[in-house]
């Protein structure tokens, strides 16, 4: 592994002048910035710009954020994805209150131990925040080192993480937040996951996958998992009251959020009477289909449209999981992409 003294002197240099600007980085508030390193999981950094703001300005401090309702919190979500992210990031700023008067803690076993706190975002938040000397691994990095280094492990394994973090320690003593960053950023900018520039990279002297041209081989990660397929039918149901049924998810996928009632593809008839009522006119063929992509999983969906044939509202009485409502109300409900783009679609033809 290297360990040049101009390397890190050549990165930061290149960093300070060339980083991107952000609104998390113009601040030391630890809570903005572990806001920031949540919403950045799993999201380009064009797309958390305006959530972050949004965000912010109505939990302006890590008490707000613990006193709110969910169904609050995941509205201002809606459209990042990921919601397991929110509602644990929603119940770590109740811990943070309850156990540590509302200041995010220094410790960072402490903050660890808080919900939804991995290694990464314990690493990026203390090193930014309190300049504590914890080095970040995230997809850039393990690109990054890998190729500097032209290191064959696998990335995919954990043990790999704990190498990186441990080779990364003596460039993290000080300055870790920026170094962090900088090598992040790196990663974002030049040494992408295709095409990099290594022609432009401030630390080309010091990789061995570019002297062995062996980049594009760098990182090795074990392939993924295939993604499962699910076959859907969704129903956008009306009734003469210009109201349309919406159900609250109870899987653990998207709990809490709302949908248009949705069942597997091969849901037999007498099961959507039994769960919808008798009353229902449903439109033989469907109006359109998406597809939704997960990391795990793809949603095929094929939507119909529905009318009630009864005045007000179908026969069954409903739990507290399905109600209907005026459409002009939709934008009071947290719905999943998928649920929006079949709403903004029916409500565009019509």
């Amino acid at each position: 592994m290297y360990l040049e003294e101009t390397f890190k002197t050549s990165l930061v240099s290149w960093f300070e002048t060339n980083q991107r600007q952000m609104p998390w980085r113009e601040t030391t508030n630890p809570y903005y910035i572990w806001v920031s390193e949540v919403m950045l999981q799993q999201t380009q950094v064009d797309t958390v710009r305006s959530y972050y703001q949004r965000f912010i300005q109505q939990f302006p401090t890590i008490e707000d954020l613990a006193n709110a309702d969910e169904a609050l919190v995941l509205k201002l979500w809606e459209g990042l994805g990921y919601y397991s992210r929110a509602r644990n990031f929603h119940t770590a700023a109740k811990e943070v209150v309850a156990q540590y008067h509302g200041e995010v803690p220094r410790n960072p076993q402490d903050f660890l131990a808080l919900k939804g706190v991995g290694p990464y975002t314990q690493a990026a938040v203390m090193s930014i925040a309190f300049n504590l000397p914890l080095a970040t691994v995230d997809g850039n990095v393990f690109r990054v080192w890998s190729r500097l280094n032209d290191d064959t492990q696998d990335t995919a394994l954990q043990k790999t993480r704990k190498a990186y973090e441990i080779a990364l320690e003596p460039y993290v003593q000080e300055s870790s937040g920026t170094f962090n960053q900088a090598m992040m950023e790196l990663g974002a900018l030049i040494c992408t996951p295709t095409s990099p520039l290594c022609l432009f990279c401030p630390v080309q002297a010091n990789c061995e996958a570019f002297e062995k041209g062996t980049v594009l081989e760098r990182p090795v990660k074990t392939k993924k998992l295939k993604k499962t397929h699910h076959y859907l039918y969704t129903y956008y149901i009306e009734n003469d009251r210009g109201e349309m049924l919406i159900e609250q998810r109870t899987a653990s996928l998207l709990k809490g959020m709302w949908e248009f009632p949705t069942f597997p593809a091969d849901t037999s008839r007498e099961t959507l009477v039994q769960e919808l009522g008798e009353d229902l006119i449903i439109a033989e063929t469907p109006s359109f289909s998406l597809k939704h992509q997960f990391t795990h999983m793809t949603w095929n969906i094929q939507v119909f449209r529905a009318k009630c044939k009864s005045q007000g509202q179908a026969s069954r009485a409903f739990g507290k999981n399905r109600r209907w409502i005026p459409v002009a109300e939709k934008e009071a409900y947290t719905f999943p992409v998928p649920m929006s783009k079949i709403y903004d679609a029916l409500q565009e033809a019509d």
